[in-house]
Protein backbone atom coordinates (compact mmCIF):
# COMPACT_ATOMS: atom_id res chain seq x y z
CA UNK A 1 0.00 0.00 0.00
CA UNK A 2 1.22 3.49 -0.63
CA UNK A 3 1.65 5.99 1.47
CA UNK A 4 -1.29 7.81 0.11
CA UNK A 5 -3.56 4.77 0.85
CA UNK A 6 -4.53 4.50 -2.93
CA UNK A 7 -3.59 1.18 -3.65
CA UNK A 8 -3.77 1.64 -7.34
CA UNK A 9 -0.77 3.73 -7.18
CA UNK A 10 0.73 2.11 -4.67
CA UNK A 11 0.73 -1.35 -6.79
CA UNK A 12 1.93 1.10 -10.05
CA UNK A 13 4.76 2.01 -7.61
CA UNK A 14 5.27 -1.26 -6.39
CA UNK A 15 5.56 -2.97 -10.26
CA UNK A 16 7.75 -0.05 -11.32
CA UNK A 17 10.84 -1.82 -9.67
CA UNK A 18 10.19 -4.58 -11.91
CA UNK A 19 12.79 -3.35 -14.74
CA UNK A 20 11.47 -4.48 -18.19
CA UNK A 21 12.38 -3.86 -21.96
CA UNK A 22 10.39 -1.60 -23.65
CA UNK A 23 9.07 -2.93 -27.30
CA UNK A 24 7.06 -1.96 -30.14
CA UNK A 25 4.49 -3.73 -31.25
CA UNK A 26 3.28 -3.85 -34.39
CA UNK A 27 0.97 -4.78 -37.31
CA UNK A 28 0.06 -4.09 -40.75
CA UNK A 29 -3.69 -2.79 -41.09
CA UNK A 30 -5.90 -1.67 -43.99
CA UNK A 31 -4.85 1.73 -43.62
CA UNK A 32 -0.78 1.13 -43.47
CA UNK A 33 1.43 -0.16 -40.27
CA UNK A 34 -0.24 0.49 -36.84
CA UNK A 35 1.79 0.31 -33.48
CA UNK A 36 2.33 1.28 -30.32
CA UNK A 37 5.03 1.17 -27.03
CA UNK A 38 4.77 -1.52 -24.54
CA UNK A 39 6.79 -3.22 -21.94
CA UNK A 40 4.26 -5.46 -21.04
CA UNK A 41 5.98 -8.43 -22.96
CA UNK A 42 6.88 -11.80 -22.16
CA UNK A 43 7.62 -15.20 -23.65
CA UNK A 44 5.25 -17.74 -22.25
CA UNK A 45 5.90 -20.86 -23.86
CA UNK A 46 8.56 -22.82 -25.86
CA UNK A 47 6.86 -25.76 -27.15
CA UNK A 48 5.03 -24.54 -28.88
CA UNK A 49 6.87 -20.80 -28.62
CA UNK A 50 3.96 -18.44 -27.53
CA UNK A 51 4.84 -14.58 -26.91
CA UNK A 52 2.37 -12.67 -24.35
CA UNK A 53 1.39 -9.04 -25.15
CA UNK A 54 -0.94 -6.92 -22.80
CA UNK A 55 -2.52 -3.90 -24.70
CA UNK A 56 -4.89 -1.67 -23.16
CA UNK A 57 -8.62 -1.66 -24.26
CA UNK A 58 -8.67 1.58 -25.38
CA UNK A 59 -5.17 0.76 -27.83
CA UNK A 60 -5.62 2.15 -31.44
CA UNK A 61 -3.34 -0.68 -32.30
CA UNK A 62 -5.52 -3.46 -30.66
CA UNK A 63 -8.23 -3.72 -33.48
CA UNK A 64 -5.45 -4.17 -35.99
CA UNK A 65 -3.98 -6.58 -34.40
CA UNK A 66 -7.43 -8.26 -33.91
CA UNK A 67 -7.98 -7.75 -37.48
CA UNK A 68 -4.62 -8.48 -39.02
CA UNK A 69 -4.38 -11.87 -36.96
CA UNK A 70 -0.78 -11.51 -36.90
CA UNK A 71 1.84 -9.08 -34.77
CA UNK A 72 5.89 -7.78 -34.38
CA UNK A 73 7.06 -6.84 -31.46
CA UNK A 74 10.07 -4.95 -31.74
CA UNK A 75 13.13 -4.45 -28.89
CA UNK A 76 14.28 -1.37 -28.54
CA UNK A 77 18.18 -0.43 -28.45
CA UNK A 78 19.33 1.74 -25.33
CA UNK A 79 19.27 5.29 -26.79
CA UNK A 80 15.90 5.11 -28.53
CA UNK A 81 13.68 6.70 -26.22
CA UNK A 82 12.33 9.51 -28.47
CA UNK A 83 11.30 6.12 -30.61
CA UNK A 84 9.46 4.69 -28.08
CA UNK A 85 7.89 7.93 -27.00
CA UNK A 86 6.62 8.40 -30.02
CA UNK A 87 5.14 5.06 -30.05
CA UNK A 88 3.39 5.55 -26.87
CA UNK A 89 1.95 9.00 -28.18
CA UNK A 90 -2.09 9.18 -29.67
CA UNK A 91 -0.74 10.47 -33.01
CA UNK A 92 -2.01 9.05 -35.83
CA UNK A 93 -0.12 5.52 -37.02
CA UNK A 94 0.56 6.89 -39.78
CA UNK A 95 2.46 9.87 -38.98
CA UNK A 96 4.28 7.85 -36.33
CA UNK A 97 5.81 5.45 -39.30
CA UNK A 98 6.67 8.18 -41.71
CA UNK A 99 9.63 9.20 -39.84
CA UNK A 100 10.59 5.70 -39.12
CA UNK A 101 12.28 3.28 -40.91
CA UNK A 102 10.47 -0.34 -41.65
CA UNK A 103 10.45 -3.01 -43.49
CA UNK A 104 8.23 -6.32 -43.08
CA UNK A 105 9.08 -9.49 -42.15
CA UNK A 106 6.03 -12.52 -42.19
CA UNK A 107 3.63 -9.93 -43.24
CA UNK A 108 4.21 -7.73 -40.13
CA UNK A 109 6.04 -4.14 -40.09
CA UNK A 110 9.65 -4.67 -38.11
CA UNK A 111 11.95 -1.24 -37.38
CA UNK A 112 15.26 -1.21 -38.77
CA UNK A 113 16.02 0.33 -35.40
CA UNK A 114 14.81 -2.80 -33.55
CA UNK A 115 17.60 -4.65 -31.58
CA UNK A 116 15.56 -7.75 -32.57
CA UNK A 117 11.96 -8.76 -32.99
CA UNK A 118 9.67 -11.56 -33.20
CA UNK A 119 6.89 -11.89 -35.91
CA UNK A 120 3.80 -13.84 -34.51
CA UNK A 121 0.11 -15.05 -35.65
CA UNK A 122 -2.67 -14.09 -33.14
CA UNK A 123 -3.67 -17.29 -30.85
CA UNK A 124 -5.89 -15.61 -28.93
CA UNK A 125 -7.28 -12.69 -26.87
CA UNK A 126 -8.18 -12.37 -23.40
CA UNK A 127 -9.97 -9.87 -21.48
CA UNK A 128 -7.98 -8.80 -17.98
CA UNK A 129 -9.39 -6.01 -16.39
CA UNK A 130 -8.62 -2.68 -18.34
CA UNK A 131 -6.33 -5.11 -20.51
CA UNK A 132 -6.63 -7.35 -23.45
CA UNK A 133 -4.22 -9.89 -23.23
CA UNK A 134 -2.95 -11.53 -26.38
CA UNK A 135 -1.10 -14.50 -27.17
CA UNK A 136 0.69 -14.99 -30.17
CA UNK A 137 2.71 -18.45 -32.19
CA UNK A 138 5.90 -16.88 -33.09
CA UNK A 139 6.72 -16.95 -36.75
CA UNK A 140 10.07 -16.09 -36.81
CA UNK A 141 12.53 -13.90 -35.05
CA UNK A 142 15.41 -11.40 -36.00
CA UNK A 143 18.47 -9.85 -33.57
CA UNK A 144 20.17 -6.56 -35.17
CA UNK A 145 23.90 -6.41 -33.15
CA UNK A 146 24.75 -6.65 -29.70
CA UNK A 147 23.65 -3.43 -28.38
CA UNK A 148 22.24 -2.94 -24.93
CA UNK A 149 18.44 -3.08 -24.64
CA UNK A 150 16.68 -0.06 -23.45
CA UNK A 151 14.88 -0.65 -20.48
CA UNK A 152 12.18 0.71 -18.14
CA UNK A 153 12.65 1.07 -14.60
CA UNK A 154 10.75 2.94 -11.62
CA UNK A 155 9.14 5.15 -14.12
CA UNK A 156 12.08 5.76 -16.84
CA UNK A 157 13.94 5.17 -19.29
CA UNK A 158 17.41 3.12 -18.45
CA UNK A 159 20.33 0.66 -19.99
CA UNK A 160 21.42 -2.39 -18.62
CA UNK A 161 24.39 -2.25 -17.10
CA UNK A 162 27.00 -4.81 -17.94
CA UNK A 163 29.80 -6.11 -15.44
CA UNK A 164 32.85 -7.54 -16.62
Amino acid sequence: MSASGDPQHGFRDTIGHFATGVTIVTAAGPDGPAGMTTNAVTSLSLDPMLLLVCFEQASRTLPVVRDAGRFAVNVLRAGDEDLAALFATKAVARAKFESVAHGEEHGVPVLDRALAWIACDLRSLQEAGDHVIAIGEVLGTGVDGDDDPLVWFRGRYMTVVRRV
